[in-house]
């Protein structure tokens, strides 16, 4: 009885073990993957070309991931916990409303400048990839931008509801036009190499604030331009 204990033991230890280098190498592979995609795009990432980036077999990403559209998929939800890492969750620490408004949108400049991912913005880049190519790996992208946006969205209407941005009437509306706004900066300013993009960029989402009856002292930029994300 104790000889059968002990094997089972050591092979519960054993598949732990397995478990535990087969995520390891999940991680990895999926940080180069999403770094890849954001420079050479999603639609072209490929086994054979992840392999040479990550220093790992095709036969192992193969194993991890099954095809092209898995690989794919899990490129995106990974690229999502790492701007949910860098984005939102340090714009948490500020109270709901415009406070907290105000730190979104300087994180995710921030997030462009910064270059979490080197290509700027994984999910621009992805999206326009994907944009006309129905499928999961389309959705997928959509439901992350609406995600986004729908954040955005609830963070201005809890600053409408607490009486910070008494002129806005509709916080769909304003998160479209911030994200539009995030879109042109990040795509200007990695063709061009420039920060000026993101100057203007914080110069609108302040202004836009101010304009809507927000106050300018709280509308103040919650980090120093060109601050890094932690």
């Amino acid at each position: 009885m104790a000889i059968t204990e002990q094997r089972a033991t050591d092979e519960r230890r054993a598949a732990d073990g397995r478990r535990a280098r087969g995520d390891a190498s999940r991680r990895i592979v999926l940080e180069a993957a999403a770094d890849l995609a954001s420079l050479e795009g999603l639609d072209g990432l490929s086994i054979g070309r992840l392999a040479s980036a990550a220093s790992v077999s095709k036969s192992g990403i193969a194993t991890l991931f099954g095809s092209k559209e898995q690989l794919q998929l899990a490129t995106i939800a990974a690229a999502a916990e790492r701007f949910t890492a860098t984005v939102i969750v340090p714009a948490r620490v500020q109270p709901r409303g415009i406070r907290r408004l105000t730190a979104l949108l300087d994180r995710v400049v921030a997030y462009s400048q910064d270059r979490v991912f080197p290509g700027g913005c994984f999910f621009s880049a992805s999206a326009a990839d994907f944009h006309a190519k129905a499928g999961p790996v389309r959705d997928a992208l959509a439901d992350q931008l609406e995600n986004w946006m729908g954040y955005i969205s609830a963070s201005a209407r809890y600053a409408v509801e607490q009486g910070e941005l008494p002129g806005l009437d509709d916080p769909d509306q304003l998160a479209f036009e911030l994200q539009g706004t995030f879109e042109w900066m990040n795509l200007m300013a990695v063709i061009r190499e420039s920060d000026v993009h993101y100057a203007r960029a914080r110069r609108a989402y302040r202004d836009r604030l101010v304009s809507l009856g927000g106050d300018p002292a709280i509308a103040e930029l919650v980090l120093e331009p060109g601050a890094a994300v932690r």
